[in-house]
């Protein structure tokens, strides 16, 4: 019964979580339908959804679960989890480290890149004063990687590589989305004269980039990958929802991408703490998220109630 209860739990928090990160994705999404004719506007929401939710949530985790444990082999990744071979449990154990560290490395960088550089609706009294000092942001995140590997290599010289691993897929996957964002601005304006087709292939390579997020925040969660398939799979199905109906009234809970944030960077934490040994019980990164994004969610609305 407990565990029937931590598996809904955990499917639930991995669906918020990728629900409230992915917003960002929506917006975009949005913008640029509407430059496009109806008939690719159909047909984006249909096959881009069957994309988004069974190859890129799908196919994601079990890479990088595959890639974390080359000797499983492709079925054995996806399976894992629900294996009781001794032999899978010890290989999934060794590179648990491994896994998590990336992750961690990643999320946590990816708070404070928002934190000292992103422009943002202020929702804590802390974040107008550190973005004064937005050139802080790479001494911060080069100290706290060199500190991290300097820690990891004295427990696990593969820890180390998978520190840098995290902090390099962050500045790659940070180029494509500034690059994004740019190309959204042009596709909004019309200045990017681009047929139908290229919009869409366009909008599904920034669903895959965006996407990284969820995905890696999701090991936060659970180590099961079909587990993450449901669960992210379910948050992007609300996403899509969103970007078709209600995308507006969404942006109007502006600090929203602030809960986000803040989650991130406690998944990333505890992904982080995880790696050196911690002990910390499943339930704690859905009830985090909960709390995080129901306060930023509260104080969203309170904004709105004083405008009404």
């Amino acid at each position: 019964m407990i565990d029937i209860f931590l598996i809904g739990l955990t499917i639930v928090g991995l669906m918020v979580f990728e629900t409230v990160s992915s917003i960002d994705n929506a917006v975009v999404n949005a913008d640029v339908l509407r430059t496009m004719s109806q008939k690719a506007r159909k047909w984006f929401l249909l096959w881009g959804l069957l994309f988004a939710v069974f190859v890129v949530r799908g196919i994601l985790p079990w890479i990088i679960v595959w890639l974390s444990n080359p000797s499983l082999g492709p079925v054995g990744a996806l399976t894992a989890t629900f294996s009781s071979d001794p032999v899978v449990l010890e290989a999934i154990e060794q590179s648990k480290p491994v896994l998590l560290m990336a992750g961690g490395v990643f999320l946590v960088f990816l708070f404070f890149h928002w934190l000292f550089l992103e422009d943002k609706n202020f929702g804590l009294p802390h974040e107008r004063h550190v973005q004064k000092y937005s050139i802080w942001f790479f001494a911060v995140v080069s100290v706290l990687l060199a500190l991290i590997v300097w820690f990891s290599i004295q427990q696990n010289p593969m820890m180390a590589f998978g520190a840098v691993v995290g902090s390099t897929a962050f500045f790659i996957t940070h180029g494509f989305k500034e690059n994004a964002e740019q190309q959204e601005k042009n596709l909004v304006k019309g200045s990017a004269h681009l047929s139908d087709f290229s919009k869409i292939m366009y909008l599904e390579v920034i669903d895959t980039t965006f996407s990284i997020d969820g995905v890696v925040g999701a090991f936060a969660f659970t180590m099961s990958v079909p587990l993450i398939i449901v669960g992210n799979g379910l948050g992007a199905l609300v996403v899509r929802h969103f970007t078709i109906s209600n995308i507006e009234n969404v942006k109007k809970y502006k600090f929203l991408k602030n809960g986000a944030m803040y989650s991130i960077f406690f998944l990333g934490t505890i992904m982080l703490l995880e790696s050196f040994g911690a002990h910390i019980p499943s339930f704690i990164s859905p009830v985090l998220t909960f709390g995080i994004i129901g306060y930023f969610f509260w104080k969203s609305k309170k904004e709105l109630d004083k405008k009404d």
